[in-house]
Order: structure tokens, then C-alpha cells, then sequence
């Protein structure tokens, strides 16, 4: 496996490659991981996979790309019995680059597509032809949802008979995090309902979206809730704008900034409603959204926007309710639905937690790359 995005880096993808390796790994394949540079001071963490650290960071820089190629091509004796994995698109570039040079990696190619990137691959004349390209060499293109297979046939039929859909689930360590009575170093005013996002502060998750509807609420509503927001690494002057929003909202807006997966299953424990309205944002779009599952796997209802991947995360009416990204009212209103219902936020929760655990990262694995030879018969 070849990522620019790997532990400790957050977000959904650092974590799709480490479950993703985790996983090959207890079938039984022998997994090597190239990783970025871990920062200063940081020990590796313990994994059933070798972990070797390339001198680059998880940008998707030139330099990046460059770093990566070089050592895809001196590697290449050594790759020639492997399944090279690249699971997102730093590394695909890196490849993309490579194939100009007729430097392909020998071995087997297995590739993961989450959604945006096949829009800017797409919408690039000279990077859709060195796409398509590169899709025809591989052997297997999997993707996290049913609207990026849609979007990846639109735009590179080549790989229709090829693809397969590999979604995600919780990551494996979900079931051992601390009891949030151990960890409540947040605590809300009594008698509060709490929502909670947790997502980077980016314009395509939609922060701005739910501190907008919620002040749109009835002043007895209003008056019954907080607004919790998990992340950083905030752009475009995103937590500025969310700031000023939150400032004269009416209703308390906490920023709690990036936190341990610890600190997280606290928080988690202690909302109510769970909410990330993803918005449509140039070429960048929810491909699936593992937070939905994780959110749903602590038994909160969920509102989002019916948007990409997401109605494939979250099931309207069943574990959360969907609206439309076109329609600010209609999200005012999902909101006020399950503050005035706590009987329905029960239910949806309820069926949000049983569908998350049904998902495993083995099955995805075995359909990535099958079994491995000596558990054939497993």
C-alpha cells in the first residue's frame, strides 16, 4: 500500500488505508505500508503490517508526488510479485506520472476511488487521458459508493467491467474506546439537547449550513440546544465566517478544536443529534462519509444532505433524515423534528448502531484482493 495519508494524519481516508491494511493483513497477506514521515518527537504506533516512512508529508505536492514516484520505480524489483495498493489519489498521481516513462510498477494494481478525485481527473482533458489510461492497466477499481461507481463509469467507461464497491466501516478500534463517564471534560448546560458535527472546517462539510438552520428555529427550540463542532484545520477563512455566525446565533456554538479518538467517544456520548450537511463544493464531494457510520454506531439519529454518497451512508426515515442542499427550510425543519421527538431520535440511533456494526473491513478486504492463497479454503 502507497498513501500520502496515514496514521497519525486525520480523516476518513488515513483511516480507510489503515483498516484497509489491518485487514489484508489478518487474511493472511503479507502488507507493507509506505507511509509519509512521521512528525518530530512521534513514535510509530503498533501494527500487524510492516510500516516503512517515505520522506514526504500528506500533501499532494509535486515534490510529494516526485518523492513517491522515485521510490515506486527503485522498488520496482521487489513490487514484481506484490499487489501494489494505492488507496487515494496522492499516489495516483505518482503513478500517473510514471507511465509517461513506461515505469509502471509490475504486479497487480488495485486502486480505491472515493469521489472527488474522479472529477478533477475528469475535468482535466490531459489528466482524464493519462487516466484512462492507467484505469485499463489496473486490475481492480474499487470505489465507496454507488454515486462514485456512477461517476467513474460516466467518465471512464473503460473500468465498468473491473470496478467493485468497497464502502468502509468502523474502524476496529471503535469497540475499545473509554466509557464516557471516564472522560466528560465537556459538559453542556443541564437540560441542553446537543448536536454535533465532527469534520474538518472546510465549506464542503457544512458547518455554516446547520449553525444557519438552527438559528432559524422557533425561540423555544433555540433555546433548548447547543451546537458542539469537532475539527480543524480550517480553509478559506471557513472558521472566521463560522465564528462571526456563531457569535450572534442565539443558542450557544462550542469550537472544541481537533481531539483524541478518546476525547471523541466522550463527546459522541454526550450529543443528542448528530450532523454534517456536506455541501457541493468545485470539484470536491462526499464520496460516503465514514463519520455517518460512527456517528450512528454511538446511536445518534443523523442530518445531513441527500448529497454524493451520503444517502448510501445514511438512510432517510431509517437511521437519520435527508434533505436537499437547495433546501434551507427543509433542514430548519429536520432539525426541529427531532428536537420536539426524542422517541424518534431513539429510533433512528437505534437502527443507525445496528447498521454500522454489520459493516467489516474483512469483507472489503476479500473484495479488494480476495483470499490469499494459503486461506483459500477459509
Amino acid at each position: 500500500m502507497v498513501t500520502h495519508e496515514f496514521h497519525p494524519h486525520r480523516g476518513g481516508i488515513a483511516v480507510y488505508a489503515a483498516e484497509m491494511a489491518t485487514a489484508a493483513a489478518q487474511l493472511g497477506y503479507a502488507v507493507e505500508v509506505w507511509a509519509p514521515a512521521l512528525p518530530t518527537g512521534q513514535q510509530e504506533s503498533l501494527w500487524p503490517f510492516v510500516v516503512r516512512r517515505l520522506p514526504i508529508d500528506s500533501s499532494h505536492s509535486l515534490r510529494n508526488q516526485w518523492q513517491m514516484a522515485r521510490e515506486l520505480q527503485r522498488q520496482r524489483a521487489q513490487l514484481h510479485e506484490a499487489i501494489l495498493y494505492v488507496p487515494e489519489p496522492g499516489p495516483l498521481l505518482s503513478i500517473l506520472l510514471l507511465q509517461f516513462f513506461h515505469k509502471l510498477p509490475p504486479g497487480r494494481l488495485v486502486i480505491t476511488l472515493h469521489g472527488s478525485e474522479i472529477l478533477k481527473l475528469a475535468f482535466r482533458p490531459l489528466m482524464r487521458w493519462s487516466t484512462r489510461r492507467l484505469l485499463a492497466h489496473a486490475d481492480c477499481v474499487s470505489v465507496v459508493s454507488q454515486h462514485a461507481l456512477q461517476l467513474l463509469n460516466r467518465y471512464f467507461p473503460n473500468t465498468t467491467k473491473k470496478t467493485v464497491i468497497a464502502s468502509g466501516a468502523l474502524r476496529a478500534d471503535f469497540h475499545s474506546s473509554p466509557a464516557a463517564a471516564t472522560l466528560r471534560t465537556i459538559e453542556p448546560a443541564k437540560g441542553k439537547t446537543i448536536i454535533l458535527t465532527v469534520a474538518r472546517l472546510h465549506p464542503r462539510k457544512g458547518q455554516l449550513r446547520v449553525i444557519q438552520a438552527l438559528e432559524a428555529l422557533p425561540p423555544e427550540l433555540k433555546s433548548r440546544l447547543e451546537y458542539w463542532m469537532v475539527g480543524g484545520h480550517s480553509k478559506e477563512g471557513y472558521e472566521t465566517s463560522l465564528r462571526d455566525s456563531a457569535a450572534r446565533a442565539g443558542f450557544s456554538v462550542k469550537f472544541l478544536g481537533d481531539v483524541s479518538d478518546a476525547q471523541l467517544s466522550a463527546i459522541y456520548a454526550q450529543a443528542d443529534i448528530f450532523a454534517m450537511t456536506s455541501m457541493p463544493h468545485r470539484f470536491s464531494v462526499e464520496g460516503f462519509g465514514l463519520v455517518y457510520l460512527e456517528a450512528g454506531a454511538h446511536g445518534l439519529p443523523v442530518v445531513a444532505h441527500a448529497i454524493g454518497g451520503v444517502p448510501e451512508a445514511v438512510i432517510h426515515h431509517e437511521t437519520g433524515l435527508l434533505v436537499s442542499p437547495d433546501d434551507p427550510a427543509a433542514l430548519t425543519a429536520a432539525f426541529a423534528q427531532l428536537l420536539r421527538d426524542p422517541a424518534l431520535r431513539r429510533r433512528l440511533g437505534a437502527a443507525g448502531n445496528l447498521r454500522a456494526r454489520s459493516r467489516t473491513w474483512r469483507d472489503n478486504a476479500i473484495t479488494l484482493f480476495g483470499l490469499p492463497p494459503t486461506n483459500s479454503s477459509a
